[in-house]
């Protein structure tokens, strides 16, 4: 089955990420405005739709309500719900449709996820994965720069 999204426990990845935006704590908006950044790099690499579930009582004070795109979607838990929550219920909804990858560190979401038909990664798993898909992206876009400034430079 194709792999139709990929579902992030946002302040677990956050936590083990910690070359991401350095020096500010792992709750703040610019540490999650990193993350979303990134995170928006490897869906363009990837193709495959992203959402990031944060843990709290809806987006805090000053986050524009509808912080998604088309292809990465932004989900703040409400009061009394928790990401976990969201994560198992969109890997519920998604099963009609294909596979989900979840990305948590949380042994008993994982579980419930792969008993729901999806598959799941390890943060640290994830970030390799990451980090390799945009390093590739890097250096696709140098040979075809170099290719195009070199087929210039001929005429």
């Amino acid at each position: 089955m194709a792999l139709v999204r990929i579902l992030i426990d946002g302040y677990s990845l956050l936590h083990n990420w910690p070359g991401l935006a350095l020096g500010k704590p792992r709750h703040s908006s610019a540490a999650r405005a990193g993350l979303v950044h990134i995170l928006t790099q490897y869906q363009d690499a990837t193709g495959t739709p992203i959402t990031i579930f944060f843990d709290g009582g809806g987006a805090p004070a000053g986050v524009p309500k509808n912080e998604s795109t088309k292809t990465v979607e932004v989900l703040f838990s409400k009061a009394g719900q928790t990401a976990d929550d969201m994560i198992e219920r969109a890997a519920h909804r998604f099963q009609p449709y294909g596979e989900v990858l979840a990305v948590t560190d949380d042994h008993a979401e994982r579980e419930t996820v792969i008993a729901l038909g999806g598959t799941t990664a390890s943060c640290l798993n994830f970030i390799g994965m990451v980090e390799s898909a945009l390093k590739e992206l890097a250096e696709d876009v140098k040979h075809h720069n170099r290719t195009e400034r070199n087929r210039y430079q001929k005429t």
